[in-house]
């Protein structure tokens, strides 16, 4: 075997001592269980930290896995079971509130919507299935941001917080305490932030580990979709987030015991 590809297959034992039961381990407990010394284990971390396969915690020293296979893990249930899975729910939620409701996953600093389905009412909100918007600047982005490692939000953010309104958050611990909010009640407004005279409330979709999937939102003009509007729906759409989450949960089971 040469050695590149034996390179490869320790860096994937690396990522695969990362359990719902070890989300944290440090470099001499990777070490450990995969069997291989210190010195190589630090120079496979240090690559894929580099590539955001993995981050560091800077007080603790311990690693996690990074945003980047957050990212990939979107992409694949984009094209296999989130869509399909999530529809029923965002009728009914559609239904429910006669307002747009999109569907979306975090992408690098973006969030891309998978799936809108438009409302009823006469006054529409432009949106499309595949459109990209901030995530520091939308319910929907925030909403993924806020089960993001404080690091790993630092580090998109200090990418570039651009205004597009008078409303839309300039400062990072501006956006540090809203994400802070929102995994308190369980759910993210937007109020003129991106698009004047747009609202929008969001929750996001976690798996077991309380990592983001996707989020799922409803989107409306700010005179109907007003503040006290979006709190009282906050809560039946973090419901209806949870309930998506469980049928990914039950399919990602099923499709594991048959492989």
């Amino acid at each position: 075997m040469s050695e590149s590809v034996r390179a490869v297959e320790r860096a994937l034992d690396v990522l695969l001592c990362f359990t719902s039961q070890t989300p944290e381990l440090t470099m001499t407990q990777i070490a450990d269980q995969i069997g291989i010394n210190k010195s190589t284990v630090h120079r496979l971390l240090g690559t894929l930290e580099k590539r955001r396969f993995v981050q560091r915690d800077l007080a603790t020293g311990a690693y996690q896995l990074g945003i980047r296979l957050f990212q990939m893990a979107y992409l694949t249930l984009e094209h296999n079971d989130l869509r399909r899975l999530a529809t029923p729910f965002l009728r009914r939620l559609c239904e429910q509130y006669q307002e747009n409701v999109d569907l979306s996953v975090l992408d690098d600093m973006d969030v891309v919507f998978v799936n809108h389905l438009e409302g009823p009412q006469r006054v529409k909100v432009a949106s499309a299935t595949g459109q990209r918007l901030p995530a520091f600047a939308t319910a929907s982005g925030r909403a993924n941001l806020a089960y993001l490692p404080d690091e790993a939000v630092r580090g998109i953010l200090a990418r570039g917080m651009p205004r597009y309104t008078q409303y839309t958050p300039l400062s990072l611990e501006t956006v540090l305490d809203d994400l802070r909010l929102i995994r308190e009640r369980g759910f993210a407004l937007s109020e003129q932030e991106y698009e004047d005279g747009i609202n929008a409330v969001a929750a996001p979709i976690l798996d077991g580990s309380n990592r983001p999937f996707a989020a799922v939102a409803i989107v409306g003009p700010a005179y109907r979709l007003t503040r006290d509007r979006m709190i009282e729906i906050g809560p039946t759409l973090a419901a209806t987030a949870t309930e998506i989450a469980r049928e990914l949960a039950i399919t990602m089971h099923a499709q594991a015991q048959r492989t």
